[in-house]
């Protein structure tokens, strides 16, 4: 098997193991949770108030960032689908040019924009719409494809991994915002979001050691181990 085929292959893992856990978290939210309705993770018999599941449902970019107006939703889900047929060709051509570590780097990346992309191309189509937080209200669940709360494209992106680690406080000293209370972390995420920061770091950190030096034979990337 060529090295090509292997990378592909290892990719292929890649991007199908984050689409699971991203995937499955977000159903569990969506249908468990109502908008606004904040949760501890429970680890064992401690309650770690830093770590919770906040479902918010985000109509844009990562980390709560969006576009406003139907418009800037539409474009956001044609530049993902774009962003990832983009991301897949680079990966195919040179899955061969470069070190392992590139193929997993930039399958991280392809699979967190495959993620938030079937948010918002799919989930408008098979689920009802989530109500906010208040007592007697249930959560939302799977209906007949193509009767649920968006069209296609226009669904929104789920997010719950929320960390505020502090209520922090600035310095009188500091410029514009001394004496004013911040929340650090504050933007609320999912496991896509992640994945694309994470990848995109790595490549960014580790691009001097991915690339095969000129002298490497083919031999010597047989031998790398994919």
């Amino acid at each position: 098997m060529s090295i090509q085929k292997k990378r592909i292959i290892i990719s292929v893992l890649v991007i199908f193991v984050i689409l699971l856990i991203d995937q499955g978290l977000k159903i569990w939210v969506k249908t468990h949770m109502l908008l606004g309705e904040d949760s501890y993770l429970h680890w064992a018999s401690w309650n770690i108030p830093w770590m919770r599941l906040h479902f918010v449902e985000n109509p844009g970019m990562a980390f709560g960032f969006s576009f406003p107006g139907i418009w800037g939703k539409l474009f956001l889900s044609l530049f993902r689908i774009i962003l990832v047929v983009i991301l897949i060709i680079i990966l195919v051509l040179n899955a061969d040019k470069y070190r392992l570590g590139f193929t997993i780097f930039l399958s991280i990346i392809i699979a967190g924009a495959l993620g938030n992309l079937i948010d918002s191309a799919f989930y408008g189509l098979i689920f009802s719409e989530s109500p906010y937080f208040q007592p007697g209200m249930s959560p939302a669940h799977f209906v007949p494809f193509g009767q649920g709360y968006a069209p296609f494209l226009m669904g929104k992106v789920v997010d719950m991994l929320y960390f505020p680690l502090c209520n922090c406080h600035f310095p009188s000293w500091v410029p514009f915002w001394g004496g004013r209370d911040f929340l650090f972390f504050r933007p609320i995420f999912n496991i896509a979001d992640s994945s694309i920061f994470i990848g995109v770091l790595g490549l960014f950190i580790f691009k001097n050691k991915l690339e095969y030096n000129g002298k490497v034979s083919d031999h010597s990337r047989a031998d790398e181990g994919a």
